[in-house]
């Protein structure tokens, strides 16, 4: 018979928002046992670990989202525990550009967001813009946001977990989640019953939740994101340089990320994929799970539900070298794109796709009762906002334990 550990709290996934929530918790209850699962060897090996390490200033989200409340405050926070840990930074702030007059619209739409949001931010003219960044190209005027930053997403999440075990919580590896038996959470060789179960579980969040009665009509559907990597020899920009986004979609276009060591990419992408952890060849691919995704995704396609059919088709070009460096060569100028030839470590990235509505989720879900709490759309800037978020996510856990019923789903 399997052993049975009883800890007060569970968390199951060992990404940023598990670990960040994880250590909240034990410090809002100091006398509470933690403990928190990770199917993988080590934490952090899926979306948190492959993130661009970007800390988002918080000026795309509409001011009642989820999203605009955590990114300034955790690009703040974030920043803090750098400096205060010795971690590495590059605080070199962000341009967003426009290509031509009909984008001109977006900076102002996106500079109301700002204002809203009180998030530091700035209207230059192109030639302000050069004098930030040489290489930056842009028609009429930019946005300049000087807090945006670069971390080293998998030092962070090193430093985190350390920071976990130091404050008495236990991290149990190599425990992947298989189902539920009444109270009683079964993984592979262990079994858990919890006092309370928090589900930060990234791309299988929808399943583990629907065990619990939660997310019924929720799927995640991956999407695979791919960078280009440029000679960091080269003339390359000094800030990150973005581009007007569509804002009807949750991810900003194809742009230049400056990394914490001086390394400079172009991406990412978001290319539809057929599994949630298929990074690459055949690593992590399921056929069953293959087949149910294709499903979704081929009548998304047929009924080209949120612009998919458009996404999919334009989103596939990008596995060719030639446009996504056509893309990213319409933000700059006096740079060599001919260096961008270096494919970095493919990322899937989770968004939640609500089936009777047909249509994507932009801003974290949260669902959850006096047993169970679920964070099934931690969608960018999850990465950015995870400190604050972890502690409003104990906070609405523990108005569910003593009886609250609040709606957290956000559109």
């Amino acid at each position: 018979m399997p052993s049975t550990h009883n800890p007060d709290l569970l968390i199951v996934g060992g990404g940023i928002v598990g670990l960040a929530v994880a250590r909240a918790a034990r410090l809002r209850w100091p006398d509470s046992s933690v403990v928190l699962l990770e199917k993988e060897p080590e934490v952090g090996l899926h979306g948190s670990g492959r993130n661009s390490g970007v800390l988002h200033a918080g000026f795309y989200y509409t001011a009642d989202s989820l999203k605009a409340r955590f990114s300034r405050e955790g690009t703040r926070r974030w920043t803090e525990f750098c400096l205060d840990r010795g971690l590495a930074i590059n605080r070199c702030g962000k341009l967003v550009v426009a290509k031509g007059p009909h984008e001109l619209d977006g900076l102002v739409e996106l500079k109301r967001r700002g204002d809203r949001n009180g998030v530091q931010l700035e209207e230059v003219s192109a030639e302000e813009a050069r004098e930030i960044d040489p290489a930056a190209k842009t028609y009429e005027r930019a946005l300049f946001s000087p807090t945006t930053a670069s971390v080293d997403p998998s030092e962070i999440v090193r430093t985190l977990a350390a920071d976990a075990v130091e404050v008495g919580i236990e991290i149990h590896v190599g425990a992947q989640a298989k189902g539920r038996k009444g109270k009683v959470l079964l993984t592979d060789g262990l079994e858990y019953q919890p006092g309370y179960l928090i589900n930060a579980a990234g791309l299988y969040a929808d399943r583990l939740a629907r065990a619990y009665g939660f997310g019924e009509d929720l799927d995640i559907l991956p999407f695979k994101g791919l960078y280009l990597y440029g000679d960091p020899r080269e003339v390359r920009p000094r800030v990150h340089i973005y581009p007007v986004p569509d804002l009807s979609k949750p991810w900003l276009g194809v742009h230049f990320t400056m990394g914490v060591r001086g390394e400079v990419k172009i991406g990412p992408t978001a290319i539809p994929a057929f599994c949630r952890e298929h990074s690459q060849g055949w690593e992590n691919y399921d056929i069953g799970e293959a087949a149910a995704i294709l499903s979704t995704e081929a009548a998304l396609f047929l009924r080209n539900d949120f612009g998919f059919r458009n996404i999919a088709m334009d989103e596939v070009k990008k596995y060719a070298r030639s446009v996504l460096v056509r893309q990213g060569a319409e933000l700059v100028d006096g740079m060599s794109m001919s260096t961008f030839r270096k494919w970095g470590r493919p990322g899937i990235r989770a968004q939640l796709f609500h089936r009777k509505d047909r249509k994507m989720l932009m801003d974290f879900c949260l669902e959850g009762d006096k047993r169970s709490f679920h964070i099934l759309n931690a969608v960018s800037p999850a990465f950015t906002c995870a400190l604050p978020f972890a502690e409003f996510v104990v906070d609405e856990m523990e108005a569910r334990m003593n009886g609250g019923d609040r709606d957290m789903n956000a559109s």
